[in-house]
């Protein structure tokens, strides 16, 4: 059977058109995404209460000092007749007030918050899938469901400063008698063994005082932490032309945070000695929050698009207790930016 010469041009055209039909209706049906993801406005604190004895120091038998400039402590005779001769201090001229002898017991105190950290962007990739439920007028609806990762390292080298508690105890020596010389190039220091000067072994009086800022934190803190996500929720698609194609779309967000903290601290007191500490930690959670999401894409051959887009998350703020730091970070307003490739079926 011949074919009429008139069908020919309406064959041409349905060879043209019917591929684009094809590929209109994979565009809205099926879509796979594979995104680079760029997570900013992430960041970290920690906070806690900081109680640190500024007392370095050893007495030549090895045994710490219990003042910022000084020691009393048990002699071998246990301290007989309510005194003892182990026992040392720094400069005679300051500490000696009276018939006693005047020794400082310094400690920074209170609750230390360290500024907040980021390292913008935090790098991460995502896979996304959307379904089409339906379709009204020149908009499409359906469902999307993500797969992400993101990785979170933030670091910070900073100084802050605290509460100084400053208690002073005066120890009594006998009236007329006088004290061994000393000079902070040259302190006394008073031997377990002894003999030596005796002064009593409990302090007559004391006093305290607060000295708000009085001691300054120099501190290296540092969090990681893998965030394996999920994000489930309705899509709106409008297309603009056969290769533009605009969609939105929000839900529920979940988070697994698998976090790793460090920090070392030094406080330092003028006019006294320093201390350190350090400590680490690692915790699990999960967090539940939720998401708005923009996506633009442009076709650039049948079943391939270029991806782009910017989502908003909220997880909320991630707290957790590693030894005496509490590690803080905020997830509530984080702005991820991705971009990448997807694929129509």
């Amino acid at each position: 059977m011949k074919t009429s010469p008139a069908i020919w041009p309406v064959l041409i055209v349905a060879a043209i058109l019917m591929p684009a039909a094809v590929r209109a209706e994979e565009i809205v049906t099926n879509r796979l995404t594979f995104s680079a993801r760029f997570g900013f406005n992430i960041s970290a604190r920690f906070t806690g209460p900081t109680a640190l004895s500024l007392n370095p120091r050893a007495t030549p038998r090895g045994d710490l000092y219990n003042y910022d400039d000084g020691y009393v402590l048990t002699d071998v005779s246990g301290n007989l007749g309510g005194q003892t001769w182990y026992w040392g201090y720094d400069d005679s001229a300051s500490q000696i007030s009276g018939n006693t002898i005047l020794l400082n017991r310094s400690t920074v105190s209170g609750n230390f918050s360290s500024p907040s950290v980021n390292s913008d962007p935090n790098l991460g990739g995502e896979l996304t899938y959307n379904r089409l439920l339906g379709t009204k007028g020149r908009f499409r609806y359906g469902v999307e469901a993500a797969a992400n990762y993101l990785n979170l390292s933030l670091r910070n080298s900073s100084t802050s400063s605290g509460a100084l508690s400053r208690v002073t105890d005066a120890y009594p020596f006998t009236p007329g008698t006088t004290p061994p010389a000393a000079s902070p190039s040259n302190p006394y220091q008073g031997s377990f063994q002894g003999p030596g000067f005796v002064i009593g072994g409990t302090p007559v009086s004391s006093t305290s005082t607060i000295v708000p800022g009085g001691g300054t934190v120099a501190a290296q803190r540092q969090f990681h932490a893998d965030v394996w996500g999920l994000r489930l929720g309705p899509y709106l698609d409008l297309p603009f032309d056969t290769h533009f194609n605009v969609w939105v779309s929000g839900g529920l967000a979940v988070g697994w945070l698998n976090g790793d903290a460090s920090w070392s601290e030094t406080v330092t007191v003028s006019g006294a000695a320093s201390a350190s500490s350090s400590g680490n930690g690692r915790h699990n959670d999960l967090l539940w929050g939720g998401y708005l999401a923009a996506n633009v894409s442009w076709d650039v051959k049948d079943r391939w698009s270029v991806v782009g887009g910017v989502q908003y998350q909220n997880l909320w703020v991630y707290r957790h207790t590693f030894g005496t730091r509490q590690a803080e970070v905020d997830l509530s307003n984080s702005i991820f930016v991705t971009i990448g490739l997807s694929r129509r079926f």
